[in-house]
């Protein structure tokens, strides 16, 4: 029987909730959580949940006991750090065969002293990986990241036709990966109708986005682009695409959390092991008061479970 790790995520947060309510469930894959006893102990009691037959790898957490549900605390970031990065090593040694993260909080990680921005760059770290990627899921579209969490006045001048080429190849293998076929990418433009022939923006469609598509195609990839971004999400243009390639965050994260939030999955393309991720964040307001949905922690364990037999 194959083992994914879940995360437990930000013991503040509604990832421990999250994690009782979904391994509570029958399943053919053993699902182990991440965490900490005392917290899920904590949650169990305050939401009448039960932890019987529930499997947990226990980390040491010293304010376990007062930990308040709903704020940031420098103790749930190294927790939630300490969680995910006892999860890859195990990922990486073959304990689990998988990964599925619950969210942590980046301004908890800050107060405890750990600079990262998200779970993507601790991964991309801990497991040395070069060629990486973000790609958000789901039922209505693929979204990958050419650039994911900086500033947007600094976007452009971090496009580089050469990032543009490798987040595409590495969508393009997870489509193929998925739908048995070869992968139909859309590649979008950075300006406002993908730059108007240069009217729009400093002409990064023609110096850097139209270069790497005409390579990819070159390299018998099936693309189209650069599209405008406005228009590019329309149903008759996504029933035939598969993957998005974005030039920044909230260039594929606004439609793809508008069209599925509830069933978004968080994948990291590139790892040498499996990684995926609920699409949403720690919820404080609604932390361990039973009110969570469990949609996107399902979609994301489904999908894991797919590359598990890919």
């Amino acid at each position: 029987m194959k083992t994914l790790a879940i995360t437990m995520g930000d013991p503040a947060g509604i990832g421990p909730e999250l994690c009782i309510q979904f391994c509570q469930q029958p399943s053919d894959v053993t699902y182990i959580i991440y965490g900490n006893t005392t917290i899920l102990e904590r949650v169990a009691q305050e939401l009448d949940l039960s932890l019987e037959g529930i499997h947990i790898k226990d980390h040491p957490m010293p304010d376990a006991d007062t930990i308040v549900p709903g704020q940031v605390q420098a103790a749930c970031g190294q927790a939630a750090y300490d969680f995910l990065t006892s999860a890859i090593t195990d990922a990486q040694q073959g304990v689990v065969d998988g990964i599925i993260t619950c969210p942590l909080n980046k301004a908890a990680l800050e107060q405890a002293g750990i600079d990262y921005p998200g779970h993507t760059e601790i991964l991309v770290e801990q497991t040395e990986t070069e060629a990486h990627a973000m790609m958000l899921g789901g039922p209505e579209l693929s979204c990958s990241l050419v650039t994911t969490h900086i500033g947007l006045a600094d976007v452009p001048s971090s496009l580089t036709t050469e990032r543009i080429i490798e987040v595409a190849h590495l969508s393009a293998d997870l489509m193929q990966l998925r739908h048995e076929r070869p992968a139909r990418l859309a590649v979008l433009g950075l300006n406002p109708h993908a730059g108007e022939g240069g009217l729009f923006g400093n002409q990064e469609e023609e110096r850097i986005i139209q270069p790497a598509i005409d390579t990819l195609r070159s390299e018998g990839l099936s693309v189209i682009g650069p599209l405008p971004p406005d228009t590019a999400f329309l149903k008759p243009i996504r029933e035939q695409v598969d993957a998005y390639i974005c030039m920044y965050h909230d260039q594929g994260l606004i439609p793809l959390k508008t069209l599925c939030f509830d069933e978004g999955v968080n994948i990291t393309l590139g790892l040498p092991i499996i990684r995926t991720s609920v699409d949403h964040g720690t919820a404080f307001d609604l932390a361990w008061q039973g009110r969570a949905q469990l949609t996107s922690l399902q979609a994301a364990a489904n999908y894991a479970r797919s590359l598990l037999s890919s």
